[in-house]
């Protein structure tokens, strides 16, 4: 370990190394009957180390060291060494910052001066710190030996500098002194900080021709300069070096107070919601007090030091709650006003109600499909020329029909049972026949023709031209089940719609000869489709009326 020797007088050694862990001035100097403090300080960021005991071991030479005080938690405070007992004692009784002070200083107590703790789990740690004893001068020596009330031409300043505690007010105050003492010549102070404070000097003579140059720092106290720091400095010739001391300064004030902790979401049936009455002053506040507005403290409500705990949030604690503290310059206080909102909804409940909807949906989906089930089998049905009650399709108008139709009224299914008749009068079938002729105004016109069908059987040849299929079916001379031959599928129905509509009458039936040699009706479905040159498409076989 490198020493760096200083001229600086009783506590002179402000340069601080680290050895490891342990913080300790480098070099102090002093005079004989004097006193000198050795600092020594354990610095553990990360707290993870357990101090277990301290102790001050003197080297007056290389290879002997001798134990002059030991600090023990348990056990207190030991000195052992016969040489320093009664002038060693511990400036502070904690393991922590065993600095001490050896009084009555005699040139002997040169030497190195070893502060080392007894730790786990690093084992030993240590900090090494040099006191130098100075001694005056031949000329100093012999002037002493004349005159013993006399003091040497040179004579270094016995330093010090201490803060002074202040009210935080309005008007400037001491806040730090500053002294040089007993020095010859008169020492130099001067102030380093940017706390924006001024300073004042004053000096005092002695009887034995030495100074005490006092200097005392000053400012407008306020709470914001509690805590921060300046530096004094004294400079004088016998001293190699300035020398310094920073201190803290220290500024009372009331407290202030706030409440934190209310987010403004108290709703009913919450648990465990907090606020924290936040306050700060100089000394700290000692007396923290929890009131509600609307009187007594609500049953809910748990009160622990700054904390306010809200065990079940309900509209009791619909209020204001106000935090007040003290300290011996004052009091204050801070309120914050709970609104208490209805309770969240369950997200069971909001499931339930999705799901009603939901299904009002679906069943609304369901009507609608089966109105338009039920709308397109009428169309299909009307499409079909099924007649309603008392309605004529051989009418000029067509009936119920006449608005799909119009005079082109389809003349098939013109009857409802074997009664019916080929005009769908209900009567014989020896009536004319009527047939639709296109007039000249496009309106389209009923005309008679002879009726030159007489009935035939089935089973026997006609004689001469043989009766269509349309005649057939006009005749009414079939029975139910005959007739529903010659009903339309629906997939029937659909090609009829694709080509022509309400304008073109299903296709041809025709006679044929089927097994057994009887006549029997079919139905040619063939694709027989024709495109025109007007770009329209009929079929071959088709009857349009």
């Amino acid at each position: 370990m490198l020493y760096k020797r200083s001229s600086d007088a009783y506590n002179r050694g402000s340069e601080r190394i680290v050895s490891q862990k342990v913080r300790v001035e480098e070099e102090v100097e002093a005079y004989p009957t004097e006193s000198v403090d050795l600092r020594c300080e354990f610095i553990d960021g990360g707290g993870r180390t357990k101090l277990t005991q301290v102790s001050w071991i003197w080297e007056p030479i290389d290879g002997q060291r001798d134990n002059i005080a030991v600090y023990h938690p348990i056990y207190g405070q030991s000195f052992p060494n016969p040489s320093f007992k009664d002038r060693v004692v511990f400036l502070h009784n904690t393991l922590e910052n065993p600095s001490i002070r050896i009084s009555n200083l005699k040139m002997s107590d040169t030497g190195r001066y070893t502060c080392e703790y007894a730790t786990y789990p690093s084992g030993n740690e240590q900090g090494t710190t040099t006191l130098i004893m100075l001694v005056y001068s031949t000329e100093e020596t012999s002037c002493l030996n004349v005159n013993n009330n006399s003091s040497p031409d040179r004579s270094k300043p016995k330093n010090s500098a201490n803060v002074v505690t202040v009210q935080a007010e309005t008007k400037s105050v001491v806040v730090a002194t500053c002294e040089a003492m007993d020095g010859k010549p008169a020492a130099t102070i001067k102030w380093l900080g940017s706390v924006g404070g001024n300073h004042t000097t004053n000096t005092t003579n002695g009887p034995d021709g030495t100074v005490t140059v006092r200097s005392e720092y000053r400012l407008v106290p306020t709470a914001a300069d509690n805590g921060r720091e300046v530096t004094c400095m004294v400079e004088q010739k016998t001293q190699e070096r300035p020398w310094a001391h920073t201190v803290q300064l220290s500024v009372e004030y009331p407290p202030s107070v706030s409440i934190e902790g209310y987010d403004n979401n108290w709703y009913v049936g919450r648990s465990d919601a907090v606020l924290l009455c936040m306050a700060s002053g100089n000394p700290v506040p000692t007396t923290i007090t929890w009131t509600a507005a609307s009187g007594a403290m609500p049953d809910t409500v748990v009160v622990s030091g700054n904390k306010l705990t809200v065990r079940k949030v309900d509209d009791a604690v619909n209020t204001t709650f106000i935090c007040e503290v003290k300290n011996k310059h004052g009091a204050s206080r801070h309120q914050i006003t709970t609104i208490v909102i209805e309770a969240l909804e369950d997200p069971s409940s909001g499931g339930v109600v999705a799901g009603a909807v939901i299904g009002s949906l679906l069943a609304l989906l369901l009507v609608i499909a089966l109105i338009a089930v039920l709308l397109t089998r009428s169309r299909r049905q009307q499409r079909r020329g099924f007649p309603s009650s008392g309605d004529s399709i051989a009418t000029g108008s067509g009936g119920s029909n006449g608005g799909d139709y119009g005079n082109k009224a389809r003349l098939l299914f013109s009857g409802t049972g074997n009664n019916s008749s080929k005009n769908g009068t209900g009567a014989n079938n020896n009536g004319p026949i009527y047939t639709y002729r296109e007039g000249c105004d496009a309106t389209g016109t009923l005309t008679e023709k002879a009726n030159d069908f007489h009935t035939h059987h089935l089973h026997h040849p006609a004689v001469g031209n043989p009766p269509s299929a349309h005649d057939i079916l006009l005749s009414g001379e079939i029975d139910e089940v005959e007739r529903r031959k010659f009903e339309l599928d629906d997939s029937m129905e659909e090609e009829y719609d694709r080509f022509g509509g309400g304008n073109m009458l299903p296709p041809a039936y025709h006679v044929h000869r089927g097994h057994g040699g009887e006549e029997e009706l079919d139905v040619y479905l063939d694709d027989d489709m024709e495109s025109q040159r007007d770009g329209s498409v009929i079929s071959r076989t088709a009857i349009y009326v």
